[in-house]
């Protein structure tokens, strides 16, 4: 058998243990393993690559990056093949769907089947494939814990670890000048990273896409802080999040891939300021939670993962996602994957344990 891989959609950290994991184990059946580089662009645009859009994976070149971040395939978020903007000379963007020449590209190189590691859009795409009659498996990853059928993405625990570091950090300076600081983080639609980071850093209000907040009751929380002694406040706030009656803050709209999500922090640092006359300072994590060396756990799941992924050719699967079911990883349709998004449910454990701390969540 020959295998690809593929890594689409924004890097996450354990991408590398899942390529090294996936290709030792296929060569160890004696399969022959290649990588697509930057998702599917090596496959349709290969003229781009003068070392060639297809690259062969085995023990040379996958020994020793688990610990690395990033993927050594490369990535893309733009360009979904199945709605892929064709722009006119006038401007007008139409879209096509080029999986079936996909699939025909798949068939050019002799690949028998494909291994999708990615987030939504990208299993998305690997469903489509599937339907088009390539053989596929999925492995869920992103760093926003966002997909529904399992139990925790890869990638995640070191975003929320490095949040986490970095609000701690800023207790001190914050305390010091007696100042609010604003801490935006990524998660897009799901506040899972700023509810665990959060809550894991004592930060003081949280909010996040789940529970639309006021800024009337954030400045509550920050006076009933002055009140009782405490002249400083940390406010983390998801990427995502949105006041009530608003609407989420965007800094990019494209054709090609999805709208860019970001500013709120500013936003809320200016309406507090507004508010309770107290200063306010703004910083955006941003793209550093997802970059960098890979916790344990990551790399473990990523390992796990990929292994999985092919046992499950080996087994006969076919339009499956792996996904983690402690203490197992099982295997779960695609179709039923991709399109649900895994959003902090109001009964969430962690979201419960930072009320009973005294956390505000914008919405008393």
């Amino acid at each position: 058998m020959r295998i690809a891989l593929s890594t689409g959609g924004g890097d996450a950290p354990g991408l590398n243990a899942v390529i090294r994991a996936a290709t030792f184990a296929a060569r160890r059946r004696g399969w022959d393993v290649v990588g697509i580089r930057d998702g599917f662009n090596g496959l349709l645009f290969p003229d781009q690559y003068p070392e060639g859009g297809v690259v062969r994976l085995d023990a040379s070149n996958v020994r020793g990056i688990g610990h690395l971040g990033g993927t050594m395939l490369g990535s893309t978020s733009r360009g979904n093949p199945c709605h892929y903007p064709v722009r006119a000379a006038d401007g007008e963007v139409t879209y096509v769907d080029r999986s079936v020449e996909l699939v025909q590209r798949f068939r050019d190189e002799g690949i028998d089947a494909l291994i999708s590691i990615g987030g939504d859009g990208s299993l998305a795409i690997a469903q489509r494939l599937f339907e088009e009659g390539m053989r596929v498996i999925g492995v869920p990853k992103t760093i926003d814990n966002d997909l529904d059928r399992t139990l925790v993405t890869f990638g995640f625990d070191t975003a929320v670890e490095i949040a986490t570091e970095s609000i701690d950090r800023l207790f001190t300076t914050a305390a010091s000048h007696s100042r609010i600081f604003v801490v935006e983080v990524m998660g897009r639609n799901a506040g899972w990273i700023a509810l665990y980071s959060g809550v894991a850093s004592g930060a003081h209000v949280i909010l996040i896409p789940e529970i639309p907040f006021t800024y009337a009751s954030v400045a509550r929380a920050i006076e009933r802080r002055e009140a009782g002694g405490a002249h400083y406040t940390i406010v983390v706030v998801a990427e995502g999040a949105a006041p009530k009656d608003g609407s989420q803050s965007v800094v990019e709209h494209a054709v090609d891939h999805a709208e860019r999500l970001g500013g709120i922090g500013h936003t809320v640092a200016e309406e507090l300021t507004h508010l309770t006359g107290k200063e306010a300072r703004t910083v955006v994590l941003g793209h550093l939670v997802r970059g960098g060396t890979p916790m344990a756990a990551d790399r473990l799941l990523g390992s796990r993962f990929g292994a999985a992924a092919v046992r499950a050719l080996d087994e006969g699967q076919n339009g499956v996602m792996v996904a983690l079911n402690e203490p197992n990883v099982e295997y779960v349709s695609l179709a039923d994957a991709v399109g649900r998004l895994r959003t902090v449910p109001m009964d969430c454990d962690t979201l419960l344990a930072g009320r009973e701390l005294g956390t505000s969540f914008g919405d008393d």
